[in-house]
């Protein structure tokens, strides 16, 4: 029996993971061989084949990583569809992820990348007792490696948690039938997108999560905004509420009592895809939680082996790793001079309202002992907000939404910002323009918008901000010339 989009799953996999491919005969030398065809793999493969390198790709399970197959992609299409469709089915969503899925496959297939001349190899590759590395009966012969392995979810040490049953953002995709009801572990990203996507669909919903607010990395508004939206579309909330046992496939006990679903769902960390590398051979160090340490150069402790990516950082974002590949293609294939210290790394939840941010939050500036200003806007005030018709005032508050820029202290430097409402990771593009290319605040006011859009909040922070050097001693000089001039 087929299930929702079954057509469109058979020719992703058939791209991805061809089943009758053969793996090439190896060069007797690559300049540099990556595991891992993630987006840091696939970017980095691609990018040094392009360059005219000999340039082998191994991947054990499906090109593409996370993102495609498991993750952005996936449930982007799936909020998309859900908010775009208010009435869609079950079946109708899933078939549209899995059609969305098969259409980007070809870009990440092992033809493209074949016939850009990476050498692509299909299995599991680890380092042998000599700390070279080996696919089978193929020990690569490699003047660079890159280890681009990844990370999956993390379960976390519940008594009763069974993997067995549990659902990850590596199976949910792949339910066929709808749940009637699920238990989400998680109140970040990956939980609340998923807990209103399923909230949308009819799915009763109960989301856990043990910090008193949800998002507990963003600022506390982002947070109580979220929680009011998820709950006005059905979603029951947990917060505070740590998790202590889990009972058979679908009974979640906490402190305060017992929820029943169908289904339960964790979405509470990650870690890296790194313990079957054998990394201790080859002389690579791994942190206390299994992360591939790197230098600021993407070097690990051996000078030939670099790791990018999210086996090498808890910033696990595809741009992110997109950025280190680009680094990791320069150094390791000419001189090491590109650094990845000091990036300014935005991250989106795409929920309704989006909550887009960039740089530390409030709470590690404060305990770094960063001294900081803050300009605030309400993006209701927005002529373009206030033409546009809302069913509610609290509907265009959540529509609508809020811009924060943090300063440091008595100058234009920007240090980070977050966006609520809708397109909140397209508003806070700007600023991350702004932050890469060391243009402070001040820019924002001498730069002109059109009028009327949502882009002129940050026309009017750049004007909160010129305010702000409005002090007592210069109002005293302005006046003084004024009135001498009169």
């Amino acid at each position: 029996m087929s299930y929702p989009g079954e057509h469109f799953d058979t020719t992703s996999w058939q791209l991805l993971c061809p089943t009758d491919y053969v793996n090439p005969a190896p060069k007797a030398k690559y300049h540099l061989v990556v595991v891992g065809a993630g987006p840091a793999g696939l970017i980095s493969a691609i990018g040094a084949a392009g360059l005219g390198a000999n340039v082998a790709l191994i991947e054990r399970h499906r090109m593409g990583g996370d993102c495609l197959n498991v993750g952005c992609m996936p449930s982007k299409s799936l909020l998309s569809f859900t908010q775009e469709n208010p009435s869609a089915d079950f079946a109708d969503a899933f078939s549209w992820l899995r059609e969305v899925r098969a259409g980007i496959a070809p870009h990440d297939s092992i033809e493209r990348y074949s016939e850009m001349g990476v050498d692509v190899f299909q299995g599991e590759a680890s380092f042998n007792a000599q700390g070279l590395l080996q696919l089978g009966d193929i020990t690569f012969n490699a003047r660079r490696i890159a280890l681009c392995t990844g990370a999956r979810a993390a379960l976390p040490p519940i008594p009763g948690l069974d993997p067995a049953f549990v659902l990850t953002n590596e199976n949910v995709f792949d339910l066929t039938t709808q749940p009637e009801s699920i238990a989400i572990l998680g109140g970040g990203a990956i939980g609340c997108e998923l807990a209103q996507a399923f909230s949308r669909l009819g799915t009763r919903v109960e989301l856990f999560e043990q910090a008193p607010r949800l998002l507990p990395l963003e600022i506390p508004l982002a947070g109580e905004t979220l929680a009011q939206a998820l709950t006005d579309s059905g979603v029951r909330l947990h917060l505070g509420e740590a998790v202590t046992a889990i009972e058979g496939p679908g009974t979640i006990h906490t402190q305060n009592g017992t929820v029943v679903c169908e289904k339960i769902m964790v979405a509470a960390g990650r870690r890296p895809n790194t313990e079957n590398l054998n990394l201790a051979a080859a002389g690579v160090e791994l942190d206390g939680r299994g992360f591939v340490v790197v230098d600021e150069k993407l070097r690990t402790a051996q000078s030939h082996i670099y790791a990018a990516g999210d086996c090498a950082t808890t910033l696990q974002f595809t741009h992110h790793a997109d950025a280190q590949a680009r680094a990791l293609i320069q150094n390791a294939l000419f001189f090491p001079t590109a650094k990845v210290s000091g990036l300014a790394i935005p991250h989106c939840t795409y929920t309704s309202p989006e909550i887009a941010s960039i740089g530390p939050s409030l709470e590690v500036l404060e305990q770094t002992g960063v001294a900081y200003d803050r300009y605030e806007f309400d993006l209701t005030e927005l002529d373009r907000v206030k033409a546009k018709p809302f069913a509610s005032a609290a509907k265009a508050k959540a529509q609508g939404g809020y811009a924060l820029v943090v300063t440091k202290k008595g100058t234009d430097e920007i240090l980070a910002a977050t966006i609520i409402g809708a397109d909140a990771g397209e508003l806070l593009a700007p600023i991350c323009l702004m932050m890469s290319n060391n243009l402070g605040l001040s820019a924002a006011q001498k730069t002109i918008f059109s009028y009327p859009t949502r882009s002129e909040f940050l026309k009017r922070l750049g004007d909160a901000y010129n305010k702000s050097r409005m002090t007592p001693r210069i109002a005293a000089i302005f006046a003084w010339w004024l009135k001498r001039t009169l």
